[in-house]
């Protein structure tokens, strides 16, 4: 009996694997014909859990540290409603985990980020216990598997980013800069929090900056992923509903640029 309890569980460990495998794989080709999906938060934590085990036992500690994000100081608009903190990993060609890297300062060039850019821009490092914790290992696990598939023989050089958009005092722009590409490979940006606000939809365009798509994350897990070489992306503003209350938009962004 013992011999056969371990082959059933080998068997449903085989089965689980496959189905894995095959989410994974169904995901791939959507992105590779599309160059972008949006994600409902159901299908995100379906896919989490599938790809790589994950319950995501502690997603309220993950979602409460975007309360303890610093201002940023970076912002040329001189607009003070952006709250970030940032961390780079690695992975190895076709790994399936990112590896910290020692913390270090976020880079774009003008090309890709007019505003804000040609400079290196020094913020707050993500706090160990969150960068360590089982919500970010299981959404880069689930990045590097698909990402991984997608690019299979290099590298990869990960930034992930907290933010949170205060439109508390006045309408506040998640993309200042506008219809954007970050100049990296891939990105993935979750939903985390949004409280009190409207608008706020991601809007997808073609190089020619053509729309191509447009969906709204509200809820926790909502998820938008793009192939940053071939479409550009942007956020609408976001303003408050009840002047009396706080409102922000808590998003994660993570991005693999090839090495």
């Amino acid at each position: 009996m013992e011999h056969a309890y371990q082959d059933e569980s080998h068997a449903q460990s085989s089965d689980q694997a496959n189905r894995a495998a095959r989410e994974a794989e169904n995901l791939c080709q959507f992105i590779a014909r599309k160059d972008f999906c949006f994600l409902p938060a159901a299908k995100t934590e379906r896919l989490l859990k599938a790809i790589t085990g994950t319950t995501l036992e502690s997603w309220e500690r993950f979602q409460d540290s975007w309360n303890r994000l610093e201002p940023d100081l970076h912002m040329a608009d001189g607009g003070t409603y952006r709250y970030r903190r940032h961390a780079t990993f690695s992975a190895l060609p076709s790994g399936r985990c990112a590896i910290r890297e020692s913390h270090q300062p976020h880079y774009q060039s003008l090309d890709y980020n007019h505003l804000n850019g040609g400079v290196a821009r020094d913020f707050a490092p993500i706090a160990s216990d969150i960068a360590q914790g089982d919500v970010l290992t299981a959404i880069l696990s689930f990045c590097c598997e698909l990402f991984g598939r997608l690019a299979p023989f290099y590298g990869w050089h990960i930034e992930v980013h907290q933010f949170r958009i205060d439109a508390s005092q006045a309408t506040a722009n998640p993309t200042p800069e506008g219809i954007h590409r970050d100049g990296v490979n891939f990105v993935f940006m979750m939903m985390v929090s949004r409280s009190n606000i409207v608008n706020g939809e991601t809007k997808i365009y073609d190089r020619a900056r053509q729309p191509l798509s447009a969906y709204t994350l509200m809820a926790p897990l909502d998820a938008a992923i793009v192939n940053d070489e071939r479409v550009m992306h942007g956020v609408t503003p976001i303003a408050r509903l009840d002047d009396a209350q706080p409102a922000n938009r808590d998003v994660l962004v993570v991005t693999f640029c090839k090495k």
